[in-house]
């Protein structure tokens, strides 16, 4: 099965700090709330079409991939520049580039892992400019002492390792596709999305493929997951704030379910596990995902 992505109205560039190019994409839809989507680690915002293509109906949507990933070029500041620092940084030229391009709407943020733990730096440090944020599944390390941090500390670590050591160097996509089908953790996707999701993380070179966002920036978030000190509570972002996380009932759960559930106790925030899935939750059951979200948002009278 393939999946084939509509063209977006429109696409424009936003330019960082240091000069990195964000490109965004627009669904237009007039006088609709806009909901702004972006990817995790390693990950491309097309490859999770399943999840968000069927929001096109009633909302504007701004997709877009996080610095040196999916369709973004690569950086000239490399790893120096490839920080949760700098993200949030991005994220606050791409908020305000949306609006000097599209004009000021009311607005949502929905991000997963990575970009999830960018909204949350960008939000209490920077600024909350939603209506409403919803984090999918951000991999939430708590303070040294929980119970919970050995378990992530080891989690970012092989994840990293694991980065290190992954091909960079491809055929073509499908060789890709057949490496997330493969996979344990992979292996639920929704039909179509493991060559959907090469596709994406994917760009031609010398005749071949190769990984858009290289292993060693790649390795280097995982590894910067434990440095952040970012355990807010919800009270923290000035706004509404929904956590919908992988289940951590599931057979082989991974750590940050355990995690995230931990911060929602902790941290009273709304939250909301969807049974069976793991760390890929929007592309394992992309229904469930939105109804989760579309119910936050309509049970606060936002959307």
């Amino acid at each position: 099965m393939t999946i084939d992505i509509p063209r977006p109205d429109e696409c424009i560039d936003v330019v960082a700090g240091d000069g990195a190019i964000i490109r965004l994409r627009q669904y237009a839809r007039p006088n609709a709330m806009r909901l702004f989507l972006s990817n995790g680690n390693g990950f491309a915002i097309d490859g999770y079409y399943p999840f968000w293509g069927p929001l096109a109906e009633r909302f504007e949507l701004i997709v877009f991939d996080m610095r040196n990933h999916g369709q973004n070029p690569l950086a000239i500041s490399g790893r120096d520049g490839h920080t949760y620092a700098q993200m949030a940084l991005d994220l606050e030229r791409v908020v305000r580039g949306v609006s000097d391009r599209f004009g000021r709407r009311r607005s949502i943020g929905v991000f997963h892992s990575m970009s999830a733990r960018t909204a949350m730096k960008h939000a209490v440090e920077i600024g909350f400019p939603w209506d409403a944020l919803i984090l999918f599944d951000p991999p939430n390390v708590p303070p040294r002492g929980h119970a919970w941090h050995h378990a992530m500390d080891v989690f970012e670590h092989r994840l990293a390792d694991w980065a290190m050591q992954r091909p960079e160097v491809f055929k073509d996509p499908s060789e890709l596709a057949r490496q997330y089908a493969e996979t344990r953790a992979h292996s639920t996707w929704v039909p179509g999305a493991h060559d959907l999701m090469a596709r994406a993380v994917l760009r031609e070179e010398d005749g071949g493929y190769v990984l858009a966002c290289p292993r060693e920036l790649e390795a280097s978030i995982y590894l910067q997951a434990m440095t952040l000190n970012l355990w807010p509570r919800a009270q923290a972002y000035g706004g509404p704030v929904k956590l919908i996380a992988a289940d951590p009932d599931a057979k082989g759960a991974p750590a940050p379910a355990f995690a995230n559930r931990a911060l929602a106790e902790e941290g009273g925030y709304a939250y909301e596990a969807i049974p069976g899935t793991g760390h890929l939750l929007q592309i394992q059951k992309p229904e469930e995902c939105r109804r989760a979200m579309l119910t936050f948002l309509a049970d606060r009278g936002i959307a």
